[in-house]
C-alpha cells in the first residue's frame, strides 16, 4: 500500500525538509549510542506546596540508560527518603508531598544523570522552589482627606510571593475600578491619581493580588479617600463664621505637571535581551497631563514597540543590544511640561550562536565538536566529558581540547562519550549535550518504501530520503527503476538527502530511486510522485451595483484536477457570512435575497482542496437610486480577429486582438475551446495568460476537433466570448490515458462486476475506443484473463468463488494502439450470508437497568464478506413481580467492526429477558446464536399509582392510595410522612409513619383542627425507596369556635375610627406644609436672634430639634455617598433592616481571606451587630472567590 502525503506550497515543503533536517541527526535506537536528554524539567521550577514534586529527566539511548541525582551539588540517595520515588525505565523523580511530605524540605539545586556503557549525558541545573503566597500584614489605614485637583497616590504595597502577585484595584461589589488617563494603576501596584476629583470619594478602595500557581488572592484592607470640593468647603465655613468674618477657600487651581513616579530627571534600567523592556511615567497635574515617549538620537523600533496605562506604560518586545539608550518621557498640560531621561542598558544572558552537535564516526575518521556563544558580557566557554571537567576526565589520544571546539582524530570505538559544553556569564548559563559514537554501520534508509508524494503543477516537490549509516553514506538519485543519475539545475540535492524539484511539471512523474552507498555497502529505496492540476475559478464573481431591496448573485465556477475533492466557501470581508436566511449559497454561487445597506463590501469564493487554494472577490454596492446611464467603469469589449498559426500534432499558436478595456485596464485572457468532433456546443477551460499578452501557445490532445475563443477579464469582470476561430482538427493517436476509479465488487455471491469511468471524447485520441478487463484471483499463481469490452463502463465476471480477492486493471485502446500500462487495483467478489453464529455468549448483569453481554468472534472465512459487525436482539419474556407475560417487543443494538462484547442499557428491573448475537456482513445477518436468558435484580419502585385524602374531621383524615406502576421488586413497606403548614406557608415538625406493603388505605387521627398538613408518599423495595407522591388537605373548623369569630373590618365603629384617623393625619400635613412655606423660624434660631452670641455653639446630636448651622465635621458626614454597606445608623449600630444575605454580616473583614484552592475563608459566628467605627481594624468584607473570577 502506498501512503499518501500532500505538498501544496513552498512554506509546507521549506518545514518538511526542516523537520528533515532535525530527524537526519538521530541515530536509529537498534544501534548502539550514548545517552541523550530528551525532557527535563525547567531551570527555575517553582512547585505547587500542596502537590507531589515531579522532578523530570528523560533520556534515550542504547542500552537504555540508568540515572542518578545530584542535590545542592552532593549526591542525592533516593532509597533512604520514602518520600522520592524513581518512575520505572526513568529518570523522573516523584516527591510524595500529599502523604506528608513537606515541599519545603525539598527545596534546592538538583542535576540528573544518565549513563550507558557509551558515555554519561546531564541535564541542567534544575532550582526547585515552592511557590508561596503569603497574608497580607495587619495594618492600620487611616482615612485619606484630599482636596480636590490634588494628586493622590493609594500604596498597595503587596506581599512578597513566589512568584511575584498579579495586582488589580476592585471595590466592595468585586467590580474593577474604571482608569483613565486621569487614574490608573502602575507596575509597582500603586493606584496613581494625577488629580482627584469629587467622584472618587469612596471608602472601599482594595487591592487584590493574585497568586496564580497557587490559585490563591489575598486583599488588602478597604482604603478610604474624602474628596473635599471647594463650593462645599465654602459652603461649611460660611455655616460656622459670623457675617463680619472672612472666609473662603481658594478655588481649584490649575498646575503645570510633577512626575509622581519615576522621580528626579534621570534614572537607570538594565534589561535582559529577549525580555519585554517596560519604562513607566506617571505625572500629577490639572488638567490631566498627556504622557509622550521618544528615544534620544534614535526611533522606536517598528513593530515592537506598544503603549499602555494611557500611553504612561512603554513596551517594547524582545528586546536587544541595539534598543540601549536614553528613553525620555515628556508630560505635558496647558500650563507646561516636565520630562524624565531613562537610560537603558541591555545585557544578555549566554545564547547559542552554534550549539555542539552529535557526532558519529566510523572507526578511522576525524571530526570536532563547536560551541559558540555569545552574551553581555562575553561568557566564558567549559567542557565535561561525561558530567566530568575535561581536565581531570580519563585521557583519549584521539581528542584534543581548543577553546570553543574540541578536535577528534582517528577515533576508535573506545572514544564514544557524551561532552557537555558550557556557556555562562553573570545573568545565567547555557549546558548542551553532545555525544561523539563511533560506529561502522552499512547505509540503511529510513523513509518508507514507495511513499507517495502528490503536488501541484508548477510547485515545489521534494521528494525525502532520509538515512543513516556510518561513514556517512553518499546518496544519489534516479528517475524510474532504471535511470540515469539525476543532474542539473533542474533538481536542488539536500544534505539530508531530500530531492528538490523547484518548479514541477507533469512530466516529473513517476517513480523516483534514492542509493544510498557507503564503504560498507548499498541500499535504494523508491517513491512516487503524482503531479495534479491546479484548481482554478474560471468564472469569477463580478462587481455589482444594486439597489437596495434587490437580488444579487455572484458566480463562482472552477475547474480542479479530478482526482482532488474541492470545496466551496464564501467570505464577506474576509470574516464568515452573515447568519442570515437571505444569504443562499449554492454549488457555483452565492444569492443574497431583499439586499439592504449592511450588505454593502467585499465578497470572496475561496477553493480548497487538500492540496492548493485559490480565492477571488467582488465588490457589492449597494445604492438608494437606480446607478446613473452614465458607466465610468465597464466590463472589456470581447477580443476579435483570432488568427490559429504554428500548427503541430501537439500544440498550436492562438493570437488575437483586444476589444476596448472601458476605463479598466485588463488584467488577463481566458481562452476556451470547443470539441466539435465529440462535444458539439460545450466549451471547456484551455487556459489563462496575463492581460499584457496577446498569443498563447496551446497545449493540444489527438483526434479533437478544435475552436477557440477568447474572453478579456478586467477589474470589473469578463467580457462577452470573441467569435470563435477557424476549426483544426489534430491527428488520431493511441489513448494517453486509462479510465479512472476502477472498482472490482460482486453484487452476487459468484461473480464480481468490474466498473470504471469511461474516457470522455476528447481523451480517446482516436476512433475506435475499447477497454480491454483484466483479472485474476489473487494470492493465487493463476494467468491474467482478459476480455476486450466496447465503450462500455461495466463487465461482469460469472462463476467466481465467494468473496475472495481480485487483482484487476482496465486498459483503453483505440485503432491506433493501447494506452499506457495500467495499475492494479484489489476487488472482491459477491458476499453471501454468514455462515455461523457467534458462541459462548455471556452476560453479565452490572444493575438493574443496565447488562453487559460478551461473545466469541465468528472466523473471518465463515463471515463471507465484508465483516461490519454485530448485532444484538433482546427483549423481555416478563416482569418477575407480576408474573404476566405481554407482547414481546424485541430490541436490537449493532456493534460496529470485530467487536466481541456491548452494553445492553435501558432494561426494566426485576425481569427476565432473553438475547441473541448475530453476525453481519455487507450481504445480510447470519444465524443466531442460542437464546441466553438473564435477569434483572430489584430496583426501586416508581411513585404509588395515586394519593387520596377524604373524610376530613376535626381531628382525622383517610388515606387512600394505589401501588406502584412500577414496582420493580418486591414492596416491603411504604413511608408516609406530614406536616402542619400555618398561614404564612411555614412549615411545621415533620412526622413519619411506616405502613405495611398490603395496606392501601390509613386514617390519620389526633390532627389539629382547621390545619392543613401536607403529605409525601412513597414505596419501598428491598433496594431502597421510590420517588414520593404528595398531597395537601385541610381538617375542618369548630363550628362554636367558627361562630365566635367576627370580621372586624365589616363593624361600623371600626369604619369611623378609621376615617377620623386619616382626617386627622391630612390636617396635620396641610399645617406643616403652610408653616414651612412661610419660611417660619425654628425655636433655636428665635434665640439666636434674639441673643446675638459671636461664639456660634453646635447642636447636640440628642437636642431634638434641627441647627440652621452645622459643623464641619458633621457637614463632612453629611455628604459621604450612599454606598452600600458603608454607612451605619447615628447610633453605630446595624439597623434590623440591613440585608440579612451581607457576607459583610459574617466574620470580621481582616479575618476574612482566599483559601489555597481560591475558596473565601472567614469566622462564620452568625449575623452580630457591627462595632464602631474606631474600634474596627478592617473594614474589608469577605470576598467570594467565585466573584472574584469574573474579574480577573
Amino acid at each position: 500500500m502506498m501512503k499518501k502525503m500532500s505538498i501544496s506550497t513552498s512554506k509546507t515543503s521549506l518545514v518538511l525538509f526542516l523537520c528533515q533536517i532535525i530527524s537526519a541527526l538521530d541515530v536509529p535506537l537498534d544501534l548502539s549510542q550514548p545517552p541523550t536528554i530528551t525532557q527535563q524539567s525547567p531551570k527555575d521550577y517553582i512547585v505547587d506546596p500542596r502537590e507531589n514534586i515531579v522532578i523530570q529527566c528523560e533520556a534515550k539511548g542504547k542500552p537504555p540508560p540508568s540515572f542518578s541525582w545530584t542535590r545542592n551539588g552532593t549526591h542525592f540517595d533516593i532509597d533512604k527518603d520514602a518520600q522520592v520515588t524513581m518512575k520505572p525505565n526513568s529518570g523522573t523523580l516523584v516527591i510524595n508531598i500529599m502523604n506528608g511530605g513537606k515541599a519545603e524540605a525539598y527545596e534546592g539545586v538538583y542535576q540528573c544523570t544518565a549513563r550507558n556503557e557509551r558515555g554519561a549525558a546531564i541535564s541542567n541545573n534544575i532550582v526547585v522552589r515552592p511557590s508561596r503566597s503569603p497574608l497580607w500584614t495587619k495594618e492600620k489605614l487611616e482615612p485619606n482627606h484630599v482636596r480636590e485637583g490634588d494628586s493622590l497616590v493609594l500604596h498597595c504595597r503587596p506581599p512578597v510571593g513566589l512568584p511575584p502577585p498579579i495586582i488589580f484595584w476592585m471595590d466592595n461589589a468585586f467590580q474593577r475600578l474604571p482608569q483613565s488617563e486621569r487614574v490608573s494603576q502602575g507596575l509597582n501596584g500603586d493606584l496613581y491619581f494625577s488629580n482627584v476629583q469629587p467622584e472618587d470619594t469612596r471608602e472601599d478602595y482594595i487591592c487584590y493580588a493574585r497568586f496564580n500557581h497557587t490559585q490563591t488572592i489575598q486583599q488588602k484592607q478597604p482604603i478610604s479617600v474624602k474628596v473635599f470640593s471647594m463650593d462645599s468647603l465654602n459652603d461649611t465655613i460660611a455655616a460656622n463664621l459670623s457675617d463680619t468674618d472672612i472666609f473662603g477657600a481658594k478655588p481649584v487651581t490649575e498646575r503645570q505637571p510633577v512626575l509622581l513616579t519615576p522621580t528626579g530627571s534621570t534614572s537607570t534600567k538594565v534589561e535582559l535581551r529577549g525580555n519585554v523592556l517596560l519604562l513607566e511615567c506617571i505625572a500629577a497635574g490639572l488638567p490631566t497631563p498627556v504622557i509622550r515617549w521618544i528615544k534620544e538620537g534614535g526611533e522606536l523600533p517598528a513593530n515592537r514597540t506598544f503603549f499602555e496605562n494611557f500611553k504612561k506604560t512603554l513596551k517594547i518586545i524582545d528586546v536587544s543590544e541595539a534598543d540601549s539608550g536614553n528613553y525620555k518621557c515628556i508630560a505635558r498640560n496647558a500650563l507646561g511640561s516636565v520630562h524624565h531621561v531613562i537610560s537603558v542598558t541591555v545585557k544578555a544572558a549566554p545564547y547559542w550562536i552554534t550549539a555542539p552537535r552529535n557526532l558519529v564516526l566510523s572507526p578511522g575518521e576525524d571530526g570536532t565538536l563547536i560551541c559558540r556563544a555569545n552574551g553581555n558580557p562575553k561568557p566564558s566557554i567549559s567542557w565535561l566529558a561525561n558530567g566530568v571537567p575535561i581536565a581531570i576526565a580519563p585521557e583519549d589520544p584521539s581528542r584534543k581540547v581548543d577553546g570553543d571546539t574540541i578536535i577528534f582524530s582517528h577515533v576508535q570505538e573506545r572514544s564514544s562519550a557524551v561532552y557537555q559544553c558550557n556557556a555562562s556569564n553573570e545573568y545565567g548559563y547555557l549546558l548542551a549535550n553532545a555525544f561523539v559514537n563511533v560506529l561502522a554501520e552499512p547505509p540503511r534508509i529510513l523513509t518508507p518504501a514507495n511513499k507517495l508524494y502528490q503536488v501541484i503543477a508548477d510547485s515545489p516537490a521534494l521528494l525525502d530520503c532520509a538515512y543513516f549509516g556510518s561513514p556517512k553514506p553518499e546518496i544519489e538519485w534516479f528517475k524510474g527503476v532504471k535511470g540515469s543519475i539525476l543532474r542539473g539545475n533542474e533538481y536542488v540535492f539536500h544534505d539530508n538527502g531530500t530531492l528538490e524539484i523547484p518548479v514541477a511539471q507533469k512530466n516529473n512523474a513517476g517513480t523516483y530511486t534514492c542509493v544510498a552507498r557507503n564503504k560498507l555497502g548499498k541500499i535504494q529505496n523508491e517513491v512516487q510522485l503524482e503531479i495534479k492540476d491546479p484548481t482554478m475559478i474560471i468564472k469569477q464573481p463580478e462587481y455589482k451595483v444594486i439597489q437596495r431591496y434587490g437580488q444579487v448573485s455572484f458566480e463562482c465556477i472552477i475547474k480542479h484536477d479530478s482526482t482532488l475533492l474541492p470545496t466551496v466557501t464564501w467570505l464577506k470581508d474576509n470574516d464568515e457570512l452573515p447568519d442570515d436566511e437571505r444569504f443562499l449559497v449554492g454549488k457555483d454561487n452565492l444569492t443574497i435575497m431583499n439586499v439592504t445597506d449592511k450588505d454593502d463590501g467585499t465578497y470572496t469564493c475561496i477553493v480548497n482542496t487538500t492540496l492548493d487554494s485559490v480565492s477571488a472577490s467582488a465588490v457589492l454596492t449597494v445604492v438608494a437610486a437606480p446607478p446613473t446611464p452614465a458607466i465610468i467603469y465597464a466590463r472589456p469589449n470581447p477580443p476579435f480577429d483570432l488568427e490559429l498559426t504554428g500548427q503541430l500534432e501537439r500544440s498550436i499558436d492562438l493570437s488575437w486582438l483586444p476589444g476596448d478595456e472601458n476605463n479598466s485596464p485588463i488584467t488577463s485572457f481566458v481562452i476556451e475551446f470547443e470539441d466539435a468532433l465529440h462535444e458539439p456546443g460545450v466549451w471547456r477551460y484551455q487556459t489563462e495568460v496575463p492581460g499584457s499578452q496577446t498569443t498563447a501557445q496551446l497545449k493540444l490532445s489527438p483526434y479533437v476537433n478544435y475552436s477557440f475563443r477568447v474572453i478579456a477579464v478586467n477589474r470589473i469582470g469578463r467580457s462577452q466570448p470573441s467569435e470563435p476561430s477557424e476549426q483544426y482538427l489534430t491527428k488520431s493517436a493511441s489513448p494517453d490515458e486509462n479510465p479512472a476509479n476502477v472498482q472490482g465488487i460482486g453484487s452476487e455471491p459468484d461473480n464480481l462486476v468490474i466498473t470504471w469511468e469511461p474516457l470522455k471524447g476528447f481523451q480517446s485520441n482516436g476512433p475506435g475506443l475499447q477497454y480491454k478487463v483484466s483479472w485474476r484471483q489473487k494470492d493465487v499463481d493463476d494467468e491474467w484473463t482478459s476480455v476486450i469490452v466496447a465503450n462500455v463502463s461495466k463487465y461482469i465476471v460469472s462463476g467466481t468463488p465467494t468473496f475472495v480477492p481480485y487483482e484487476v486493471k482496465v486498459q483503453a485502446l483505440n485503432d491506433l494502439g493501447y494506452a499506457p500500462e495500467p495499475s492494479e487495483v484489489i476487488g472482491h467478489s459477491g458476499e453471501d450470508l454468514p455462515m455461523v453464529a457467534p458462541g459462548n455468549v455471556q452476560v453479565h448483569v452490572i444493575n438493574s437497568t443496565l447488562a453487559k453481554v460478551h461473545w466469541d468472534p465468528v472466523p473471518l472465512k465463515s463471515v463471507r464478506g465484508h465483516l461490519q459487525g454485530y448485532k444484538v436482539y433482546y427483549w423481555k419474556v416478563q416482569s418477575l413481580s407480576r408474573r404476566s407475560r405481554r407482547h414481546v417487543e424485541k430490541k436490537i443494538l449493532t456493534f460496529r467492526g470485530n467487536k466481541t462484547f456491548g452494553m445492553l442499557p435501558g432494561l426494566e428491573p426485576y425481569s427476565s429477558y432473553k438475547l441473541n448475537v448475530r453476525v453481519v456482513n455487507g450481504k445480510g445477518e447470519g444465524p443466531a446464536s442460542p437464546d441466553k436468558v438473564f435477569k434483572t435484580p430489584e430496583g426501586v419502585p416508581s411513585s404509588p399509582s395515586f394519593l387520596k385524602i377524604t373524610n376530613p374531621t376535626l381531628d382525622s383524615l383517610t388515606l387512600e392510595w394505589g401501588s406502584p406502576t412500577h414496582p420493580n421488586g418486591v414492596l416491603t413497606s411504604y413511608t408516609l410522612k406530614f406536616q402542619p403548614i400555618n398561614n404564612t406557608h411555614e412549615l411545621g415538625p415533620l412526622v413519619e409513619i411506616r405502613i405495611p406493603a398490603n395496606e392501601s388505605s390509613l386514617i390519620l387521627k389526633n390532627l389539629n383542627y382547621s390545619t392543613r398538613y401536607k403529605f409525601y408518599f412513597n414505596a419501598q423495595t428491598s433496594v431502597g425507596s421510590g420517588s414520593q407522591i404528595t398531597e395537601e388537605a385541610v381538617t375542618i373548623m369548630d363550628e362554636a369556635m367558627a361562630s365566635r369569630q367576627v370580621d372586624i373590618a365589616t363593624q361600623g365603629w371600626f369604619i369611623g375610627l378609621m376615617c377620623a384617623v386619616a382626617l386627622l393625619i391630612l390636617i396635620l400635613l396641610i399645617v406643616c406644609f403652610i408653616r414651612r412655606n412661610k419660611g417660619g423660624k425654628y425655636p433655636v434660631k428665635e434665640k439666636e436672634d434674639a441673643h446675638a452670641d459671636p461664639e456660634i455653639q453646635p447642636m447636640k446630636e440628642d437636642d431634638g430639634t434641627f441647627g440652621e448651622y452645622r459643623s464641619l465635621e458633621s457637614d463632612a458626614e453629611d455628604h459621604k455617598p450612599l454606598k452600600k454597606g458603608s454607612r451605619t445608623p447615628s447610633d453605630r449600630t446595624v439597623k434590623k433592616e440591613d440585608s440579612d444575605d451581607s457576607l459583610v454580616d459574617y466574620g470580621e473583614g481582616v479575618n476574612g481571606q482566599f483559601n489555597e484552592d481560591g475558596s473565601f475563608i472567614g469566622q462564620y459566628s452568625g449575623k452580630k451587630e457591627k462595632e464602631p467605627a474606631e474600634g474596627n481594624e478592617s473594614s474589608e468584607a469577605p470576598s467570594p472567590v467565585n466573584a472574584m473570577n469574573s474579574f480577573v
